[in-house]
């Protein structure tokens, strides 16, 4: 593993830099973040540009539209985007982070070419059908039922968590088509259309008040085999290479974004006089080395995954340290903003100069709870670290 940069990848850098430099001040105020076909446009829209420019799927194959750089350059692209200040995935993490690559990976050369230059151009938007309401941690026990008829399956079940599946073009779909054998062996991972005859789709509204994730009910709806990625049955070997993905690579700017959080707090902090508290000092000190190993953890990952195609089981060490320590994180902030976290309304600051920015801390703090859920919870990536990197027998 090399954590330097090349001097081929400083030029990219300085590239991108200039980029963002002319774009970035120019772009449209962001929408409500709970207006969802308002956040649908605007992220897609800021997809484009990326796309336009050749900055879309830096590390994505140029078959599938892609840079076909690689995922070093990738780190490089997010580090840039949040030293900018850009836009990030937004709704469309799911296609972008997870679906894509693992097209990319398992999918047949007409998958790829269907997909993923819609995916880059920012033209569809994906959601996840993983979890169900009496499978979510334990995915193998999944009941949502597949039925080949002809050249189609037939699907009837219920899902739950399904991020932004109400501006979604396409599910990535995990359904039982086989009931022999061990559960994890009879799963088929399946590319559904949204429009598909047969979908209801029911908002859930979480604990900040948003609604981006969905309850899916499926009456019959017909899937083409063509949509298959993978051979039938085959779905829980598909499924890691896109968990590898989601807790792997997924969360990296996440990351960074958390780094450039935890730097802001730290002036915050010195400005209100916070800093002169000995605990505080060593909080931020303590969080920021656990980011720095986090970032060289991520690097790691992202080596593997130059090598083999994907990030491989320290993606579940990443995703475990990350979550819990991004609550840390957001629960520093809280602290340092005292009375003002009561609010998610921006309040000024008492000399009537910047606001606080409490709004945008707390909504941070209120979504880091999920963070040790989604993706797969603290308990289930603890039993992976366990069993498959040192060995220990299965719970």
């Amino acid at each position: 593993m090399d954590l330097r940069y090349s001097q081929s990848e400083e030029a990219f850098r300085a590239e991108l830099r200039s980029w963002l430099a002319e774009v970035v001040p120019v772009l449209p105020p962001r929408p409500s973040p709970h207006d969802w076909p308002a956040r649908r446009a605007f992220d897609t829209a800021w997809q484009k540009m990326l796309y336009d420019a050749g900055y879309a799927g830096i590390d994505w194959p140029v078959q599938g539209g892609g840079r076909g750089a690689s995922p070093v350059e990738q780190l490089v692209y997010l580090e840039e985007l949040e030293r900018a200040h850009a836009p990030y995935v937004g709704v469309n993490f799911v296609g972008l982070l997870h679906a894509g690559p693992t097209i990319v990976v398992e999918g047949t050369p007409e998958q790829r070419a269907r997909f993923l230059p819609p995916i880059l151009r920012g033209d569809e938007v994906w959601c996840q059908g993983f979890s169900e309401p009496d499978a979510g941690s334990d995915l193998a026990s999944l009941r949502t039922r597949a039925v080949r008829h002809g050249d189609d399956y037939v699907v009837t079940g219920t899902k739950i968590w399904t991020s932004h599946a109400e501006v979604a073009d396409c599910c990535e779909l995990l359904v039982r088509t086989s009931d022999e054998g061990p559960k994890h062996k009879g799963i088929t991972w399946l590319i559904m259309p949204m429009d598909a005859p047969g979908i209801e789709i029911r908002p859930l509204r979480t604990i900040s008040g948003s609604s981006e994730f969905a309850e899916l009910f499926l009456d019959g709806v017909r899937v083409p085999v063509a949509n298959r990625v993978g051979a039938e049955n085959d779905g829980w070997r598909v499924t890691m290479v896109t968990l590898s993905f989601e807790r792997g690579t997924a969360f990296v700017g996440e990351l960074l974004e958390t780094m450039e959080l935890l730097r802001r707090l730290k002036v915050s902090a010195r400005r209100s006089g916070a800093w002169d508290e000995g605990e505080v000092r060593h909080r931020v000190g303590q969080m920021g080395a656990e980011l720095d190993a986090l970032w060289a953890l991520a690097r790691r990952n992202i080596s593997q995954a130059t090598r083999t195609g994907v990030p491989g089981t320290g993606a579940s060490v990443f995703k475990l340290a990350f979550s819990e320590l991004r609550q840390r994180v957001a629960q520093l902030g809280m602290d340092l903003l005292g009375p003002a976290g009561l609010s998610t309304d921006e309040l000024p600051s008492a000399d009537g100069g910047e606001p606080l920015g409490n709004g945008a801390l707390v909504e941070l703090w209120l979504n880091a709870f999920n963070r040790t859920i989604a993706a797969g919870t603290s308990q289930i990536q603890r039993n992976i670290v366990a069993e498959r990197i040192l060995g220990l027998p299965k719970a």
